[in-house]
């Protein structure tokens, strides 16, 4: 018997394990073109599936106030630099008005919190794309493996995650305004696994997901008269399989509509 398991890609092992697209002129990149309204491209971009080489690092930079006009060759000789009297200490925790005598490294309330940053630094930037809403949406991919082979892509998310889906969205005007979806903007088998229903267990599985995770309805945006290959998006027939109803027909780019209960 087949075992079939579902990742979701978190992380760079997780993210190892997307298949290739059997078209090798896209290899994912719809996030790239559903990311930006303007100018996305589906055009594939091999680097955003690898890690960011390690630069080197650049010399010191001379200091034209030491004594010799710049560093020495040895670090023992280095010549002695006046004291910089505008220079935050070398040690020791840095002054906080905020802070009372027993805590003296307590929060200060009126700073503004940073982002945290999502993805690894210096990984690929695809995978930067889909775990950078980690924190507050959860994933926003996921694979399913076949005997441990990966077969299907999808990828999902918030509607304000993708602006050109808004963008979309915003031409036609019987498209329902509340609740507002998510989206799928990609689901994909390898051409070796085709036929076997893996994208239809997959797309299940993320509205499921989706569900959980209290959306009330979820889109997509297939293309009519295009390769299956072609499109990141299946097509509308694949859609009405998955339990999808067609919410506004085009001859082209029609829209595809699940509530989810």
């Amino acid at each position: 018997m087949t075992a079939l398991r579902i990742v979701d890609v978190t992380d760079e092992s997780s993210f190892a394990l997307i298949p290739p697209c059997a078209d090798p002129g896209f290899d994912h990149r719809s996030c790239d073109y559903w990311e930006d309204a303007d100018r996305g491209s589906k055009a594939a971009r091999l680097s955003w599936l690898e890690s960011a080489q390690p630069t080197a690092p650049k010399p010191p930079p001379t200091n034209p106030f030491a004594a010799t006009g710049g560093l020495a060759d040895d670090a023992d000789d280095l010549p002695a630099v006046p004291a910089n009297p505008f220079a935050r200490p070398a040690s020791g925790p840095a002054f906080n008005p905020f802070a009372v005598d027993a805590d003296p490294l307590a929060d200060n309330p009126f700073a503004p919190r940073r982002p945290s940053r999502s993805g690894p630094i210096g990984g690929p930037r695809k995978l930067g794309l889909l775990t950078r809403g980690a924190a507050v949406f959860g994933s926003y991919a996921k694979v399913l493996l076949s005997d441990e082979t990966p077969v299907a892509y999808s990828q999902f998310g918030p509607l304000s995650a993708y602006p050109r889906a808004q963008r979309l969205r915003d031409l036609y005007p019987q498209l329902p305004e509340a609740p507002l979806p998510a989206v799928i903007t990609c689901i994909a088998t390898t051409a070796e696994a085709r036929r076997n229903g893996h994208a239809l267990q997959l797309v299940r599985a993320v509205c499921d997901d989706l569900a959980g995770r209290g959306f009330a309805a979820v889109e997509a945006y297939p293309e009519r008269s295009t390769r299956p290959d072609a499109t990141s998006a299946a097509t509308p027939e694949f859609w009405v399989e998955a339990g999808f109803s067609i919410a506004v027909e085009d001859e082209r780019f029609p829209v595809v509509r699940r509530e989810l209960g």
